[in-house]
């Protein structure tokens, strides 16, 4: 149940209106990475889920992300308001001016509709809680760039608000990640490919720009080690047959019920 109270999560005070900036705003309304995004996309992963403590989780932030709707909707009205009664105004955004009244709109800072193609819902818990921590990195620079385009005070602080939220979720998203004590890189039921696993495919040779080949822990490191490509003199990718074995992955009890995991035929290959 959804009650809504008559008050924002954060009091709006906008001294000098700029509707161009509020049409900047609609980034963090109807955008890829906005607030109703964030929203709907942590509801529905709640809904989905069924280990209670992490669904809890879900929706409390959830059900934050529309109160944050909230306050960057306060926002855009307040600087989209010139565009009610001022041509010049009105011509920062005809369409949030002429077909949304100089209010809010459902749709990107350049005028794209809002569309749930934008949300990352998969059903499997630990899948979609990475998906979550990108997405408040995604809201919080994204923020950090609305700031640095805004001189109004009280819009700034704002933003700062909402940007410090993103923060705060993305901490508790990867807490109850962690807590699902699962090792780094399992996902799902069926492990990976042995050996294959841990090679890192050498596929940008030559001198370059910068003339060299750069080692790091991204390539050589974290048991991964470097692989050549044949027509570079090197072994290449270990491409040798492996047949799937369900149920081999590290799982957790907090873990979503696994799709397709006990299909009899399934079950018997295993």
């Amino acid at each position: 149940m959804y009650h809504h109270v008559k008050k924002l999560m954060y009091t709006v005070n906008v001294g000098t209106p700029d509707p161009a900036f509020g049409k900047m705003l609609l980034e963090q309304f109807g955008g890829m990475n906005g607030e109703l995004a964030a929203a709907m996309q942590y509801s529905i992963q709640g809904w989905n889920c069924e280990d209670a403590a992490r669904k809890d989780l879900l929706m409390d932030i959830g059900t934050e992300e529309l109160s944050h709707l909230e306050v960057v909707g306060s926002l855009i009205r307040m600087h989209m308001k010139p565009t009610k009664s001022d041509r010049a105004a009105a011509e920062a955004d005809p369409l949030v001016a002429i077909a949304g009244g100089g209010g809010v709109s459902l749709c990107n800072s350049a005028g794209v509709s809002w569309t749930a193609d934008y949300l990352k819902v998969t059903g499997d818990l630990a899948v979609d809680l990475r998906s979550n921590i990108a997405a408040e990195a995604r809201a919080k620079i994204v923020y950090d760039r609305l700031i640095n385009f805004t001189e109004d005070v009280g819009t700034q602080e704002a933003l700062q608000f909402l940007m410090t939220r993103e923060i705060t979720h993305m901490r508790s998203f990867a807490a109850a990640l962690e807590s699902m004590e699962k090792p780094a890189y399992s996902i799902g039921t069926i492990a990976p490919t042995p050996a294959l696993v841990d090679e890192y495919f050498n596929a940008s040779t030559g001198e370059g720009d910068l003339g060299k080949d750069y080692v790091g822990p991204w390539n050589e490191g974290n048991g991964l080690h470097i692989v050549n490509s044949k027509r570079e003199g090197g072994e290449g990718l270990t491409i040798k047959p492996y047949k799937p074995q369900p149920g081999t992955e590290k799982t957790s009890p907090h873990d979503s019920t696994p799709v397709g995991a006990n299909v009899p035929s399934r079950a018997k290959a295993a």
